[in-house]
């Protein structure tokens, strides 16, 4: 028999873990000719900010060894847009959908909740706080521990019950778990990790930096190791904590590295880039390295690294 996938987002059962993630498939349907949106777990939209925005002036992407820079800059219609026309294409596809929202304020971020709480067929909220805080002096967001927090306060406080809320946190921190812990207390019902770390690229024959804003996002595999140590520790200090791991998933195995540091979902990005149909194709993977491993359910193996440490090494150590 093929092992169980289900998994937990929140209160919401999930048909299997893979998802997209944020800001790599917009609202689904550049996907939607390569593979069924409906099989997949869920589809995590690009972020949505309540105003239009057309983003960071080009270029705006290049690629780097085992990944890419980018820096859009949350290009994207408006709440309006997606509440009119993003969202009841999800619905008829009859996939899950989870939102992402972005503000630049904490006010912002509680209106967006608001306006998605009272629209029907909303799976989950995903609180990108790694957005830059214009009442702080563009400090982000997931950056400090107070400010996470009371992005996630205001959220959750404008969401109805029966949504859960995630908070996706920054690794460009000194001490992740603190900020996980904020967000948690404050009422969060989950979170996802990792966002790209901040690189830049300088092409040397112009002698000039590649990207028009100078910095961005780094993704791809090569964040992969960074994604992992970053799940092992907040699962070492919140065990009870959903996760929606991400960051340099490029096949099923790579997916099952997140789920065993204690991931239950997997955003897969980057890799929908060069193939479209990577989703579908690395939840096939996972389900067959389950199965090759005699595994009968996805939940047995979530964290299951964390029993397996080698001996003699602390709890909670990763170095």
């Amino acid at each position: 028999m093929a092992p169980d996938l289900r998994t937990k987002l929140g209160q919401v059962e999930l048909p299997n873990p893979i998802l997209t993630a944020s800001g790599c498939a917009g609202a689904g349907r550049e996907l939607a000719q390569f593979i069924d949106v409906s099989k997949i777990g869920a589809v995590v939209t690009k972020s949505v900010m309540l105003a239009p925005r057309a983003g960071r002036p080009t270029p705006r992407m290049v690629e780097t060894p085992s990944g890419m820079l980018n820096a859009i800059g949350l290009q994207g219609p408006g709440i309006d847009a997606f509440l009119q026309r993003d969202l009841p294409w999800l619905l008829s596809r009859g996939a899950r959908a989870v939102v992402s929202i972005a503000g630049s304020t904490v006010e912002e971020f509680a209106e967006l909740a608001a306006r998605l709480s009272d629209a029907p067929g909303v799976t989950a909220i995903e609180v990108n706080i790694s957005c830059p805080n214009v009442e702080h002096r563009g400090q982000v967001f997931a950056c400090d521990v107070t400010d996470s927090g009371s992005v996630v306060a205001a959220v959750r406080a404008r969401t109805r019950r029966d949504i859960p809320v995630f908070a996706k946190l920054s690794p460009d921190v000194t001490d992740i778990v603190s900020i996980a812990r904020s967000c948690v207390t404050a009422g969060a019902d989950g979170l996802s990790m990792i966002n790209t770390l901040l690189g830049m690229a300088i092409d040397t024959e112009t002698m000039r930096p590649v990207l028009a804003g100078l910095t961005g996002g780094l993704s791809g595999p090569a964040i992969r190791p960074i994604a992992v140590r970053c799940i092992w520790q907040v699962r070492e200090a919140l065990p009870g904590v959903p996760i929606i791991g991400m960051g340099g998933v490029l096949t099923g195995r790579d997916a099952l590295e997140l789920i065993l540091a204690g991931a239950s979902m997997v955003s897969v990005g980057t890799a929908t880039f060069h193939d479209p149909s990577a989703t579908v194709r690395i939840l096939r993977e996972l389900e067959e390295e389950l199965a090759r491993r005699g595994i009968d359910r996805l939940s047995d193996v979530v964290g299951l690294a964390h029993e397996m440490r080698p001996a003699g090494r602390a709890a909670g150590s990763v170095v």
